[in-house]
């Protein structure tokens, strides 16, 4: 930011110039106004200047005005533009322009100072006094303050006698309607969000005095810079602007968002023809680029509507800097399509900030975000997203839960374009085209020509297959590899058909009976030639259609000599899937560009759907477990490398075993432990509710197996088994208290406590653990005396097991210090954090998450000890760390920034201005990240506001103040119950707020005395 004069007011009232540093400047208000008579200027004020004919001036009411009110607002500083800028230096005068955008930008607080309105001190605030005044106020109609009502994050307004009006937020439905300022800009929206058209569009009723500042004016609205050229005329200075917009937004090298199109990363498809029709409506529908286009192409399983995108991106790469294929068969396949998008543009271009700061294999919400967020560059508007199989659409009609809101996955910006390929005819996001059978026979002629490799076809045949290009290309894929003739293979078809009709009435429809008739002619050929592939087809029903590899087969026990050949050598099982992939039933998955294990296989959905209900028409029990079985032992314990990753690709085979579970398809006899499993691969995943219902099952059918009091005999019965259903009870102890059910967690913790203090002993490692877990159970419920016996038995038996300096002996050094902290025993606190905090700097470094985490909390102990000073060193330390270790936006450092950290320690140095700012960060932060919806019920969240809430109570603003504890209040009660501790908090600082205004009424000196206290910050206890 260039050089910035500000305004001091000194503690006898006396109004002098700052002049800080680029590094130095402090927290200050500023003033928006329009000018008048008798302004006070620069040389007014400077040293020397007759100050007792400067405060005679007009113009000085409004200096004094903003002085006071930034005192009120606990500011010493201010800013106001006729007197802070020396406008007889050209220099300093040009730096000014394009400085002030950013100006108002970074101010704590913007006072607009309407001299035009007046609001009478009546004791009552009716808007309907002043409000068509407000509507009419000249300072609506100037181009100057354009950029000082936009700018700013808190704008409150005042009429000309001093009395506030509102504010952005509280006037915003107004404001809106008088300037056609799109709601979003108002609330601070990025104005790279806005079209240049737009923007222009909020300027078009506003003049200025001099008309080259109906350019110059307009530089931070469009995040340009000019250098000003008094008596250029209007019309010059607006062709230098278009032409500085055209450099930063359209004359950008494209190079910058280039990303090489990568054939890797799309799925494998059969060589494709015509459809010109459909190819040049598309071409028609995605040309532009002012704005987004999105074409949806819908219609049939079979149709060819995959190959129809995928040849339209061939044929257009060059229109596109960057084309991207998304997997919208479900929202995790689309989350790991985000994932390899952000590998994908990091190979090409590693030095990008937005994607680099985040952890691409661990949270994949944010991933998405980010991924999103570089696809919303203004100058990113070239790129091609292509959602295929978007199949399961969430909408009215629809009860699947597993259904996908596209949107969410949409980046935000109006550019870009976006092909969407789906079977359903309810999807409206963009222009409809129906793709349906190839109405040419030459069409199908061709295709069957490509794959067969032949020539000669007989029309017969294709008009046979009727225009399906799945079937005709499943037939030239089976005509390349046998020797049958045309002729021969149309009677095999008709056999089939005739069969298919009696031995499948689930099929109604004519198409699936034609693609089916097709892959069961290529299936006998396969059971002739390999018996092992056609085994595997069964077996494949009764996993995912996607993503098989042998390695998820190898836990596979079974009786039958193929499947036991299939899933124990590689090489036979290679065989068998190559017969498959050459028939054109099989495909090999696109390359993800961060897998764990080889690539896998996926089937169409058809050819799927064709394996369960025609390959698989009676249920085979023995395969349906013994695929359950391969998916159940592939679910790894956290400390096995990239175990996360192994999970990811593991989780559409665990949803395909849930619905047979749920469905009642499967037995529960001596599957408690796949239940089990599963539960802990969903809770590991985020998934608590469907871990939840498998943690049950499992637990109930250990229960009814092994009694509820087996433990005393299970020793010398069942062997190492017996700890089985504990473990099961403490995971489920763990997956409650993680929901916020801490009487239900703690029960599960004691049952689990005492089994295995009865069955390994009190210092076995599982024992020690489910202490631990009740030892942050009780701290969470307040029960601190209960937590800190719990600690110290697993601290003093981790140290015995496993040493002092393992990291799980640091943990719990950590969460003992956390405990401390909250008894207000600081002394044992700091020699906790200091311990575990050299314990952690030597075994994981000093930049891990985990040692800022114990940085962080020395930091608060030092704020609690009033040590001021040190404390914000510590937690600066924990926040920049974070900011680039997760990035600016992730959860812990939205932590950091808000409650009980930097927020926090601001307010208890009575720096209210930059606690304020701190607080709304993390809560934009909260809303970005979560969603508004999501963000009103997350517990953090609701501390900033709260917090947000008690600092305007101490600055007096009331009507905000009630706001933030309304909005605070309502999240509580959903997530702790209306009768719980903070509830009872909010309606008492309600109940302060309505009896001190109620009070004001009779005097606004009666409100100094004592009776009312201003509330102190609210500040959540920590826990781990």
């Amino acid at each position: 930011m260039a050089f910035i004069r500000l305004l001091q007011r000194k503690p006898d009232g006396k109004i002098v110039f700052r002049e800080p540093t680029s590094r130095d400047v402090p927290a200050y208000a500023i003033l928006s106004h329009t000018w008048g008579k008798e302004e006070v200027i620069f040389q007014d004020i400077q040293a020397g200047a007759d100050m007792s004919r400067t405060v005679s001036k007009a113009g000085w009411r409004k200096i004094q005005f903003c002085a006071n009110q930034a005192a009120a607002d606990g500011l010493e500083y201010f800013w106001v533009d006729t007197c802070c800028i020396d406008k007889k230096n050209a220099v300093e005068l040009g730096a000014a322009i394009n400085s002030m955008f950013r100006w108002y930008q970074n101010a704590a607080h913007c006072y607009v100072y309407l001299s035009d309105v007046s609001k009478p001190d009546t004791g009552a605030d009716d808007q309907r006094e002043w409000e068509e005044a407000f509507r009419k106020s000249r300072w609506f109609t100037r181009g100057w303050t354009l950029q000082e009502l936009i700018a700013p994050r808190l704008v409150d307004f005042f009429g000309s006698e001093g009395e506030r009006l509102g504010s952005k937020l509280s006037l915003e439905s107004k404001i809106h309607e008088i300037t056609g300022i799109a709601n979003k800009a108002l609330r601070g929206d990025a104005l790279s969000n806005f079209s240049i058209k737009e923007r222009r569009s909020w300027a078009e009723r506003r003049n200025t005095t001099i008309e080259e500042d109906e350019a110059y004016c307009l530089v931070g609205i469009f995040d340009v810079s000019m250098v000003p050229n008094y008596g250029e005329r209007r019309d010059q200075a607006f062709r230098r602007l278009e032409d500085e917009i055209h450099r930063l937004y359209k004359g950008v090298d494209f190079e910058q968002f280039a990303v090489g199109l990568d054939l890797a990363s799309f799925p494998e498809a059969t060589q494709f023809v015509a459809r010109e029709k459909e190819l040049s409506k598309m071409h028609q529908l995605l040309q532009g680029h002012s704005s987004r286009s999105c074409v949806v192409l819908h219609g049939l399983g079979g149709m060819g509507k995959t190959q129809l995108a995928m040849t339209y991106a061939r044929r257009h790469k060059e229109k596109y800097t960057a084309i991207f294929w998304l997997n919208a068969n479900d929202e995790d396949s689309l989350k790991l399509s985000f994932r390899d998008i952000a590998h994908q543009v990091l190979r090409h271009h590693p030095s990008t900030s937005v994607l680099s700061s985040v952890d691409l294999d661990k949270d994949l919400d944010q991933v998405v975000s980010v991924v999103k967020a570089w696809l919303d560059f203004p100058g990113n508007t070239r790129w091609l997203m292509i959602y295929d199989n978007f199949d399961n659409p969430k909408t009215p009609g629809n009860p699947d839960s597993s259904a996908v809101d596209i949107r969410q996955f949409f980046p935000r910006s109006d550019h870009g374009s976006i092909i969407i390929t789906t079977r359903s005819s309810q999807v409206s996001q963009g222009k409809r085209i129906h793709v349906q059978k190839l109405p040419d026979v030459r069409e199908g002629l061709e295709i069957l020509s490509n794959m067969s490799g032949r020539e000669g076809i007989e029309n017969a045949l294709v008009k046979e297959l009727d225009g399906l290009p799945l079937a005709l290309s499943t037939a030239g894929a089976y005509l390349e590899h046998v020797t049958t003739s045309f002729s021969d293979y149309l009677r095999l078809y008709k056999e089939s058909w005739l069969k298919l009709q009696t031995t499948s009435p689930l099929l109604n429809s004519y198409e699936d009976r034609t693609l089916h008739t097709t892959w069961q002619i290529t299936f006998d050929r396969i059971q002739q030639q390999n018996g092992a592939s056609a085994k595997l087809l069964k077996l494949w029903a009764y996993f995912d259609r996607q993503d098989l590899w042998f390695d998820l087969l190898r836990h596979a026990d079974s009786t039958d000599e193929l499947i036991q050949k299939l899933t124990k050598d590689e090489l036979y099982f290679n065989e068998a899937i190559t017969l498959l992939c050459n028939f054109g039933l099989v495909n090999l998955d696109p390359s993800p560009q961060q897998q764990v294990g080889p690539r896998g296989y996926s089937v169409h959905s058809c050819v799927h759907s064709w394996m369960v209900f025609v390959l698989n028409r009676e249920w085979d029990e023995s395969l349906a477990r013994l695929a359950l079985n391969c998916v159940a032992s592939k679910i790894f314990t956290k400390d096995k490398k990239d175990w996360w990753l192994s999970e990811r690709r593991l989780l559409q085979h665990a949803t395909r075993q849930n619905v047979f579970i749920v469905d009642g398809k499967l037995g529960m006899d001596g599957l408690n432990w796949a239940f089990h499993n599963l539960g802990m691969l969903y809770a590991h995943q985020g998934k608590l509710a469907e871990a939840e219902k498998l943690y049950i099952w499992a637990l109930q059918g250990k229960e009814e197996a092994l009694g509820p009091d087996h433990i005393s005999t299970l020793s010398t019965a069942l062997g190492p088994d017996h700890i089985s259903t504990l473990s099961t009870v403490n995971n489920l102890g763990v997956l409650y208290a993680e929901q916020g059910k801490l009487a239900e967690a703690e029960k599960l913790y004691i049952r689990a406590l005492q089994g295995y203090e009865e069955a390994l002993g009190p210092d076995y490692i599982s024992t020690l653990g489910t202490v631990h877990n009740l030892g942050v159970l009780y701290a969470e419920q307040g029960k601190l005396a209960e937590a800190e016996k719990m600690y110290i038995r697993a601290l003093q038996g981790c140290e015995e097991a496993l040493g002092p300096d393992h990291i799980s002996t640091l943990n719990t050094v950590n969460n003992l210090g956390i405990l401390y902290t909250n008894q207000g025993k600081l002394a044992e606190a700091k020699k906790m954090y200091i311990r575990a905090l050299q314990g952690k700097e030597e075994a994981l470094g000093p930049d891990h998450i985990s040692t800022l985490d114990t940085v962080h909390n020395i930091g608060d102990v030092y704020s609690e000890q009033g040590k001021l000073i040190e404390a914000e060193a510590m937690i600066t330390r924990a926040l920049q760390g974070c900011e680039e270790a997760l990035g600016l936006n992730h959860k812990s450092t939205l932590y950091t920034v808000s409650n009980h950290n930097l927020g926090m320690l601001y307010a208890d140095q009575g720096k209210l201005a930059e606690a304020e700012a701190m607080y709304d960060r993390a809560l934009q932060g909260y809303e970005d990240a979560l969603t508004l919806e999501i963000a009103s019920s997350y517990l953090p969240a609701l501390d900033t506001v709260f917090s947000l809430g008690d600092l305007f109570s101490q600055t007096d603003r009331k009507d905000m103040a009630k706001a933030m504890y309304n909005r605070a209040l309502s999240g509580y009660r959903i997530v702790q119950g209306p009768s719980s501790k903070r509830c009872r908090q909010l309606e008492d600082r309600l109940q302060e707020l309505q009896f001190a205004s109620a009070e004001s009424k009779v005097g606004q000196d009666e409100l100094t005395e004592p009776g009312v206290a201003k509330p102190r910050p609210f500040k959540r206890k920590r826990l781990v």
